[in-house]
């Protein structure tokens, strides 16, 4: 019988490198890869037309989806993004700001007010900092150049926010820098730290501040996880089990690698350190898929999305991902 062929789109990380240069095959499948970035364009995309069988795709847009009973997709327990974000909230330098209850009454960028990644920094600023964020005004827009931030296709929120949209010609790191924001947090802006001295991040010591939240709390927060198309998974619900092994393969191949620091693989002078911070923090697997060791941190961003207004309810966990034989 001939493998089924699939077309899965996702960014370029290496837990996903053996699936691409065919070191783990998933059974019965043959995948016909595609690598963009920045993945963005992939939810668009899949949003909008469904344009690829299998695919990386926002947590919260999927579960936006699932709460208004129109989605698409059925998901994998696959997080291929997974990002801590203290790093990820800047201020210009001489703003004063120096705590996040600073924040309070700002202006504050954002590239998406929808994307994942800023629905886990107003959680943690709000429920682990005690951040007031309605007296914060928001303005959305791309950080490196002027414009916005993808084409989203993005179902209305049950509480809209007062969000302005920047439709200047400058980027919300140009904004920054000239004091007309006051922060920016999102995705992108360590081009911004690294590019100019006046923005520095919020959290100057951000490694720190991440590793103790997460002893804390156990929680590394993901991003993105992987949807199939339902009309291929309802005429193929096979291919769920075989795709979820070969992702869970194909990561643990990335950590096995990272286990060979003496040659020094990846470009990190401390990769030996971090791999054994690796082992001392998350057990030797920071990356674990399943649900069940997920289950925490799925349930406090469905929380962080309920207190935000994204979602009528706080919609179970079991409800996102189908069952893997």
């Amino acid at each position: 019988m001939a493998a089924l062929t699939l077309r899965f789109a996702s960014g370029p990380y290496d837990r996903l490198d053996a699936l691409k240069n065919g070191e783990v095959t998933p059974e019965g499948i043959e995948l016909d890869n595609i690598t963009l970035w920045p993945p963005r364009q992939i939810f668009d995309r899949m949003a909008a037309e469904q344009a690829y069988d299998v695919a990386e795709f926002s947590c919260s847009e999927l579960i936006c989806l699932i709460d208004r009973g129109d989605c698409p997709f059925v998901a994998l327990p696959v997080f291929p993004s997974r990002v801590f974000r203290h790093g990820f909230i800047c201020v210009n330098a001489q703003s004063g700001i120096r705590s996040p209850r600073e924040l309070e009454g700002k202006r504050i960028g954002v590239p998406l007010y929808t994307q994942t990644a800023a629905i886990w920094i107003r959680g943690l600023l709000q429920n682990e900092y005690g951040v007031n964020l309605d007296s914060v005004r928001w303005i959305e827009g791309a950080v490196m150049q002027s414009g916005s931030h993808g084409d989203p296709s993005a179902s209305p929120m049950r509480r809209p926010p007062d969000i302005e949209i920047n439709e200047s010609d400058q980027s919300l790191a140009e904004l920054l820098i000239d004091r007309k924001l006051d922060a920016i947090l999102g995705t992108f802006v360590d081009d911004a730290v690294r590019a100019q001295h006046d923005i520095v991040r919020l959290f100057h010591d951000y490694r720190s501040a991440e590793r103790d939240y997460f002893q804390r709390t156990g929680i590394f927060p993901m991003m993105h996880l992987v949807v199939i198309r339902k009309d291929v998974y309802e005429a193929n619900p096979w291919v769920a089990g075989s795709l979820y092994r070969a992702f869970d393969g194909a990561k643990d191949a990335a950590l096995a690698a990272l286990g060979k620091a003496n040659t020094q693989r990846y470009a990190l002078p401390w990769l030996l350190a971090d791999t054994e911070e690796i082992d001392e923090v998350f057990g030797g697997d920071p990356w674990i898929n399943g649900v069940e060791s997920n289950r925490r941190a799925l349930e406090t961003l469905i929380g962080y999305m309920h207190q935000q207004g994204f979602i009528e309810r706080k919609i179970s966990v079991d409800e996102i991902f189908i069952p893997i034989d």
